[in-house]
């Protein structure tokens, strides 16, 4: 009897001058988008070292920046995340403590970045989602390599969901274990905090064997942003109560 095939879905049906202070360092110019306005102050590693629900909330507003090989840079601010626990968490990649080659980025110092893949072809990381701010057409050109699909992207479709997100940034294997305070090519930017009365909690997003921690409220995001992969409007309700 023939066995049916798996069928792999596309990313497209899934849905303070060189000085130290606080965990930042600025650089020049500014960043605005339709939220806030910010100098480029990068995020230096006690930023990271908190736990990890913390660490998640705390990403939200953040500025992902992206440096290409010809100096162009991506920019896009981080409206969604997903929190990982270990140990007990069925869900998560270092659950019961086993560290394997595949995951050792999850027991490194804070900050270091995991890439893993999915399907044998797509990359993902452990930020979720972005808001594209800049290189928008080179993060749609990166995006079209890999479809399809000839339906122009939306600005709101460039980044929404793991995988896109490493696509339009060029985020590859190589990638894995870099370090975000220190790295040359990627890290992440300060923008104010979201005030815990703008951000949903909810279950994460494609877990489906992991018993209760399925349901368990580790996936954030900023409310009413249109950038957000997926909405949890039952959770929306909850926000603000």
């Amino acid at each position: 009897m023939p066995t049916k095939r798996r069928r792999i879905p596309t990313l497209d049906e899934e849905e303070v001058d060189e000085k130290k202070v606080s965990g930042i360092q600025r650089e020049n110019a500014s960043v605005s988008s339709k939220y806030f306005q910010s100098q480029k102050m990068r995020l230096l590693s006690d930023f990271y070292n908190k736990p990890c629900i913390d660490l998640a909330k705390s990403f939200l507003g953040q500025i992902l920046v992206r440096r290409l090989p010809d100096g162009t840079e991506l920019r896009g601010r981080i409206v969604e995340t997903e929190s990982y626990l270990g140990g007990e968490d069925e869900a998560s990649h270092s659950r019961g403590g086993k560290r394997t080659e595949r995951n050792v980025a999850m027991f490194m110092e804070p900050g270091t970045i995991y890439v893993y893949q999915i399907y044998g072809m797509y990359f993902c990381m452990n930020v979720s989602s972005q808001e594209p701010m800049e290189g928008l057409d080179t993060m749609r050109r990166f995006r079209n390599v890999k479809r399809n699909v000839q339906k122009p992207l939306k600005d709101k479709e460039l980044c929404n969901g793991p995988s896109k997100l490493c696509q339009a940034f060029a985020i590859e294997k190589s990638f894995d274990r870099r370090d975000l305070a220190n790295d040359q090519n990627t890290w992440l930017e300060a923008s104010p905090e979201i005030p815990e009365e703008d951000i949903v909690s909810c279950a994460r997003i494609g877990i489906s064997n992991a018993g209760e921690w399925t349901r368990k409220p580790l996936r954030f995001y900023i409310k009413d942003n249109k950038f957000v992969s997926v909405r949890d409007k039952t959770a929306e309700t909850t926000v603000n109560k």
